[in-house]
């Protein structure tokens, strides 16, 4: 059958048994499943080789179904979908049962009839991690669904969106009637038109109408992107905020037409979302905080302003210290203001919260709010912009209690800094119109720091990422003396993910501290397995031990729940286990399909072992899925995860071999025993900082198609996984956590306040530093080695694997606040320059910077990487290019530096002056030169490090893709 001599090679085809249909390398192909009831599999086949034995053998390349993916099957996929995955795997010929063909979304949407074996792709899939590329889908209509090929859809003649017949009050029987159709914002009844919402005299000739096939430019041009496994983003905002400089959010089609005055930025509205006992001691804060003071002077004076999801004013991190009263003349520059409401009167604005305010305009347009979640008032009723505000400026030496036991004090990075709250975000919605809104009124009051652990969750349409609404804010915020800190975002660790962009805002990646809690399960032979579990120990604390049982082997044999994982394996169920074998017992729950696309969870399997009075449980990883992540969550009864699987294997094997069965395999004997050990005692042996795997990565990027931009982000590395903080018990969005007033949680969010609570320091400090000044001496006193005095890693997509980190993942290091509060240089640079900066970007419009900015292109540098910034990031060089960088001594002393240089792969380095002297408030301008001998095809990294004669080193990461000679 194949076209080759026989023998052990690669052929160049091969026939289908039993037909006459030939398979190359890159066809697609359907191959026999395993189960004889399932449809075929779906491969791409890469090779096909011979044996000595004449077996025919084909590499191939699987497809996935949604429904084998993380996460599951989607509304919005099609019947017809598949996932290219990066699982390869080496199969029989015979086992290929025909040919079909795999299209790329948009020649599917066109095809004008759909066969059989026609199939489409449009994501690839990484079933190791659950990554996908891109993470990103086109969506359509207000519900904001992504586009299903298989759904029929109608368009607007006057916006050309498209919706679906549901979501305009319509079925679909009645769309197929359409003669015409307008959408109700354009549907006008005051101009005498006619109603263009008619049936057809005629129906169509095969009485039905034909899905939507192909995508219309004008909706394109309006559509989202919605991050593939994220939140809805809002699209429907239509009542406003009126903020400052008549800066309105509407869409551009309705400006345009009305020639609306003194409209400065048009930009359609997009989602906003939600992006410490230890970490004060990690970062070593108590000897910053003894150089002002103490902890009860650090931050005085300095207000920080959170826009989040509000604050719990009830929590002692934010209480008032009458022993310690603020006094009101230093802070001066401040003007807010206490909006009361439900959950939160007007006492609640305490002196340690200076001011409240919500903004819910855009949410109440975007959704219907519920009141007993989404509440008009500055409260929290989510825990996220309690556990930032605490982390940041949270009361000194706060007790965290959590089910009884003591885990130690919280403090906040500046706990004498006062906290201003700016609610934005609710439980049900979230949008960018809020967000602005919060932002323009931060600055108006004054507030010296702006934390934004919320944000777009993707760049902005039709325009440059620094030009989008949500950046020009934070320039105007830049330009009025905030400094602005913002989360990375949590969508690492791919490349080109973050979602802060812009040089004027400090963007914050997350890494652990050595802390870590381990937790121990004791089997009956004495082996004791590590784990992970924030629980007590079982009765005993380990000494007494009780009958282990796997939870399939109890499930009740008569009962008439579906057998599926999540009642026989999981531990979801309590109906489904027997209670008279289950009781008293430590119960083994796997983890199964129904953890894996995300239906399952930890809080039902603590209410079922609670109702059947488990003695304790185990989640353990089953080798069909893998090793899974797994993190310190709270259990109030003891627990313990098990997330490697061959440490489960290990128990599987115990299990067996202490457990007697019947010739049926029915448990005739359980001789297992097991107990669970103290879960909540801390350790501090771990490797630190290494990347987060959740953290975004860099390089920046100047639009939607990711092309990179000379602007290193991340900027800075700080603590924000596993970070203990306020909470509110309410936990409308996170059950497991309801009822506790402190949470130990991790993300991008989290690390963002330890750098706005540092900036306070540093401002206290240095009340007259510009923003970025101070943003200059974090990023050049930053450390790029970890606890071990090598290299920082990083968590990559598979579990548990660690890589060497880079610029893109960091920074320009873990933030080192003893140094930074006294830098020796730093890198100042203003409003002018970042509009010089705008202007230097290629294919830029003049026009649209003035509209945006109020500024013109007067002025600009040679390239964008001429701005002051303390780091160097070129992203295609050619030949060779000369940059400048212009450094300030702000010490009190004089001192000379010296240069020295760690050139990037494929470029060589060379600084002018080699070395200088500066005396106080002096500066000098540095010119370097790059010349590429080598070209390559990613980015390489180095660094520019300046050492002065009284200890201070500053050091500029050096990111450069050198692309010609």
């Amino acid at each position: 059958m194949e076209k080759t001599r026989p023998g052990k090679g690669e052929v160049d085809s091969y026939t289908i048994r039993g037909t006459n249909k030939v398979v190359k390398a890159g066809d697609c192909v359907l191959m026999r499943p395993s189960e004889s009831n399932s449809a075929p599999y779906v491969a791409r086949v890469e090779k096909i080789e011979v044996d000595n034995r004449n077996n025919v053998n084909v590499r191939v390349r699987w497809y996935y179904r949604p429904e084998e993916s993380v996460g599951g099957r989607r509304q919005f996929h099609g019947a017809k979908e598949l996932f290219l995955s990066d699982h390869y795997d080496i199969q029989s010929a015979h086992t290929i049962e025909g040919k079909c063909t795999v299209h790329t979304f948009k020649n599917y949407t066109r095809l004008g009839n759909v066969k059989p074996e026609d199939y489409y792709c449009r994501f690839e899939y990484k079933p190791a991690s659950g990554a996908f590329l891109p993470d990103r889908v086109a969506v359509y209509c207000k519900c904001e669904l992504p586009y299903n090929p298989d759904d029929l859809m109608i368009q607007c003649e006057e916006c050309k969106d498209w919706y679906h017949p549901a979501c305009v009050d319509m079925t679909i029987e009645q769309a197929k009637q359409l003669d015409r159709f307008v959408c109700s914002e354009h549907t006008s009844e005051e101009d005498g038109q006619k109603p263009l919402n008619t049936p057809l005299n005629i129906p169509p000739a095969n009485g039905k109408a034909k899905p939507k096939r192909q995508r219309n430019t004008a909706s394109e041009a309006w559509s989202l992107w919605y991050k593939l496994f994220g939140v809805k983003k809002d699209t429907r905002a239509s009542q406003l905020h009126s903020i400052k400089e008549q800066c309105l959010i509407k869409k551009e089609k309705e400006l345009s037409s009305t020639g609306t005055v003194g409209v400065k930025l048009v930009e359609k509205d997009r989602g906003a979302k939600l992006m410490t006992s230890y970490s004060p001691q990690f970062l070593g804060l108590p000897s910053v905080w003894t150089q002002q003071g103490g902890d009860k002077n650090a931050g005085e004076g300095i207000v920080i302003g959170f826009v989040d999801s509000g604050i719990n004013p009830v929590h002692p991190s934010f209480a008032f210290d009458p022993l310690n009263p603020f006094t009101a003349s230093n802070i001066s520059h401040f003007s807010g203001a206490c909006e009361g409401g439900p959950l939160f009167p007007d006492i609640s604005c305490n002196g340690k919260i200076i001011s409240a305010r919500f903004f819910s305009a855009g949410a109440q347009a975007a959704a219907t709010l519920n009141p007993n979640v989404d509440i008009q008032s500055p409260y929290d009723a989510v825990g996220h912009g309690s556990h930032v505000a605490s982390t940041a400026a949270g009361n000194f030496g706060v007790p965290v209690v959590v089910d009884g036991f003591f885990f130690g004090r919280a403090s906040g990075m500046a706990p004498r800094a006062r906290i201003a709250v700016y609610k934005a975000i609710y439980p049900t919605v979230g949008t960018l119109t809020d967000v602005l809104a919060a932002i323009d009124q931060a600055v108006l009051d004054g507030v010296d720091i702006l934390t934004l652990s919320v944000g777009p969750d993707a760049p902005p349409e039709d325009t440059l990422t620094f030009l989008g609404a949500f950046d020009i804010f934070l320039l105007s915020a830049h330009k009025a003396g905030v400094f602005v800190v913002q989360a990375v975002g949590n969508q690492g660790p791919g490349p080109y993910t973050v979602v802060s962009y812009s040089p004027w805002a400090v963007g914050v990646a997350a890494c652990n501290t050595d802390r870590t809690y381990p937790g121990t399960l004791i089997l009956g032979n004495g082996q004791k397995i590590g784990g992970i579990g924030l629980s007590g120990p079982s009765f005993g604390n380990g000494l007494v031990q009780y009958k282990l049982m796997l939870a399939k082997d109890a499930i009740k044999v008569n009962g008439t729940f579906p057998r599926t994982p999540q009642y026989v394996e999981e531990c979801q169920y309590p109906e489904a286990l027997d209670p008279t074998v289950v009781h008293g017992s430590v119960v083994i729950c796997t983890f199964s399909s129904g953890f894996y696309n995300g239906t399952s969870n930890l809080t039902a399997i603590i209410e079922t072992a609670k109702f059947l009075g488990f003695m304790g449980f185990m989640l353990i990883a089953n080798p069909s899925y893998g090793d899974f992540i797994a993190e310190p969550i709270p259990f109030s009864v003891p627990g313990i995860m098990i997330p490697r699987t061959s440490d489960a294997q290990i128990i599987s094997q115990y299990y067996e071999q202490q457990t007697q069965r019947d010739d049926q395999g029915v448990v005739i004997r359980y001789s297992g025993r097991a107990a669970i050990g103290e879960g909540r005692i801390a350790s501090y042996m771990e490797r630190a900082p290494v990347v987060s795997r959740f953290s975004s990565r860099g390089p920046d990027y100047i639009d939607q198609k990711r092309n990179p931009a000379d602007v290193l982000k991340p900027d800075i590395l700080a603590p924000g996984h596993q970070i203990w903080a306020a909470w509110s018990p309410m936990s409308v969005l996170n059950p497991i956590l309801s009822g506790y007033s402190f949470a130990l949680i991790s993300g991008t969010s989290m690390a963002t306040p330890h750098i706005a609570g540092i900036a306070a320091l540093i401002k206290q400090n240095n009340p007259l530093w510009s923003p970025s000044m101070i943003a200059s001496a974090m990023s050049t006193t930053a450390t790029n080695h970890d606890n071990r005095g090598e290299p920082i890693m990083a968590e990559g997509f598979a579990a548990y694997t660690l890589y060497r980190a880079a610029p893109f993942g960091f920074g320009a290091g873990l933030v080192d606040p003893i140094r930074a509060l006294d830098p020796g240089l730093v890198f100042s640079t203003g409003y002018e320059d970042y509009l010089n900066f705008l202007c230097s970007l290629p294919n830029t419009d003049p026009e649209k910077i003035r509209i945006a900015t109020g500024g013109t292109c007067a002025a600009s540098f040679s390239t964008s990487s001429d701005l002051n910034q303390p780091s160097v990031t070129i992203t295609a060089l050619s030949g060779m290019r000369m940059t400048q960088r212009v450094v300030k001594n702000v010490a009190s002393k004089p001192e000379t530096y010296l240069c020295a240089l760690l050139p990037p792969k494929g470029v060589t380095v060379k600084v002018d002056p080699p070395w200088f002297t500066l005396a106080p408030e002096e500066t000098q301008t540095l010119e370097i030169r790059f010349v590429v001998n080598q070209v390559l095809d990613d980015f390489s990294f180095g660094e520019i490090v300046l050492t002065g004669s009284l200890n201070h080193i500053i050091r500029m990461p050096v990111s450069v893709l050198p692309i010609s000679l």
